[in-house]
């Protein structure tokens, strides 16, 4: 006897509770689902994720394609027009050409005219 209260021998702490076991499995069930959902949720947007990092490699890689064509057009003697209008000062007009370029295929037809030209 301890403070007035009388200790009742036996095991400490929470007694095991009586869960039916057919709500058990549906907790189990319900929250397998959910983890499913949640998975499928992850893959789509790591999915998406990618393609848009693939998208912005192959921009990427258009644009490095025309900064090599104008190298070799440099090599060569020949100034692309892209890089003319720059050094005249012509920015905004170049920048959204130069833009559109990759994308459209222009680059290759400009640095050939430049090349028929010169």
């Amino acid at each position: 006897m301890v403070g007035g209260k009388v200790k009742k021998p036996g095991k400490r702490g929470r007694k095991p509770a009586k869960i039916d076991l057919k709500a058990k499995l549906e907790r189990s069930r319900q929250s397998a689902r959910e983890c499913r959902a949640r998975k499928k949720l992850r893959y789509q947007y790591l999915e998406e994720l990618v393609s848009s990092k693939e998208r912005a490699i192959c921009a990427l890689r258009e644009e490095l394609e025309m900064y090599k064509q104008w190298c070799s057009a440099m090599d060569q003697g020949k100034i692309p027009s892209e890089i003319k209008a720059l050094l005249t000062g012509d920015d905004q007009k170049t920048s959204h050409c130069a833009n559109k370029s990759p994308k459209n295929g222009k680059n290759h037809t400009a640095s050939s005219e430049q090349s028929k030209s010169a």
